[in-house]
């Protein structure tokens, strides 16, 4: 089988650390996949990636062909399959908004036209890096050649999120909850959505009502704990932890990339895509929708039920995400 090619930007960092070994060990893309990797940091990321690629060497990995560490993007790209934009610009400490997602688009803007001039035919890119929609929607627009849907952003975290406080709360195993979604964008304002879960094939809210004495009982724990703890759930990670996600992040990225690439049975997942207007969310904005694949690619699912309280918080999460696009677009910094 011909090795897959992964590039990943910002490999240097933790979350580039967490992601390297599980996907050399067949994690993302199947136990008989060979995969190259490609690690590509800024120049003072270098040592630390070149430090992983040595220890890639010690693991031998039967399914690894090759590691190449650069901090030039056409080698980084050159050929690359799937790219995991992993390396951003964080905020830091009186950085308005305006001016983390102008330090950002001088990132992926590059990188989106680097992945069109020399990735694969078939890339596919998923941003991790925050503010990881309005990152992809930037690395798109750069990008223009490129059919639109090879353009993702991570909202898999969030959704896990999410089925893990169901299924504390219910106390059953995460396997048995489907068809939980992510609405909007990866911040605070998302839409963590159980109005179409089921657990074990019982719908979510009738189990939540079961377990905690009641309808009125159930949606009150929905929207003032599940919620806000979901959309928080980062904030509450750095505060325990001292610093930000990595493993979790990690884990949902190689999730979003193996069922993007292998196809998934059991359900919907949520995933940031572009919006062709569906849900009324505005064509060209990449926003989290609950999305199926085949293998072939994502699709958003239709057809779903939206109530008036839905509405109103897929509406403020999507009105975040026009005034991103809007803010980057204003500097001239948002391809064609």
């Amino acid at each position: 089988m011909t090795a897959t090619t992964v590039t990943i930007t910002g490999a240097g960092g933790q979350i580039g650390y967490a992601l390297l070994f599980r996907i050399a060990a067949g994690d993302m893309l199947g136990p008989d996949h060979p995969v190259r990797l490609r690690l590509l940091e800024i120049p003072q990321g270098l040592k630390p990636a070149e430090g992983a690629a040595l220890e890639l060497q010690d693991g031998a990995f039967p399914l690894l062909r090759d590691v190449e560490v650069t901090d030039d993007a056409a080698v980084g790209f050159d050929g690359c399959n799937i790219a995991l934009l992993v390396g951003s610009r964080p905020r830091g400490p009186g950085m308005e908004r305006a001016d983390l997602l102008a330090a950002n688009a001088g990132i992926f803007g590059p990188q989106g036209a680097a992945i069109q001039k020399h990735a694969a035919a078939d890339v596919r890119v998923v941003a991790v890096g925050n503010p990881a929609n309005t990152n992809a929607l930037i690395a798109r627009t750069s990008a223009p050649d490129l059919p639109d849907d090879r353009f993702t952003a991570l909202t898999r975290l969030d959704h896990n999120r999410a089925v893990g406080q169901l299924a504390a709360i219910l106390d059953v195993s995460p396997g048995a909850i489907r068809d939980v979604a992510i609405w909007g964008n990866h911040s605070a304002t998302q839409f963590p959505d159980v109005a179409h879960a089921t657990v074990d094939g019982t719908p979510a809210l009738d189990a939540l009502a079961a377990r905690l004495g009641g309808a009125e009982q159930a949606a009150a724990w929905v929207d003032d704990e599940f919620v806000p703890r979901v959309a928080r759930r980062g904030a509450e990670i750095i505060e325990v932890r001292g610093s930000s996600s990595v493993a979790s992040a990690a884990n949902a990225t190689i999730d979003h990339v193996r069922d993007w690439m292998l196809g998934r049975s059991d359900g919907w997942t949520s995933a940031a895509v572009v919006s062709h207007g569906e849900y009324g969310v505005p064509s060209g904005l990449i926003s989290s929708f609950p999305v199926a694949s085949d293998g072939s690619g994502y699709r958003i699912v239709e057809g779903l039920d939206v109530d008036a309280r839905a509405r109103a918080r897929i509406d403020a999460s999507v009105a975040e995400l026009v005034a991103e696009r809007d803010a980057v677009a204003a500097a001239g910094l948002l391809g064609s």
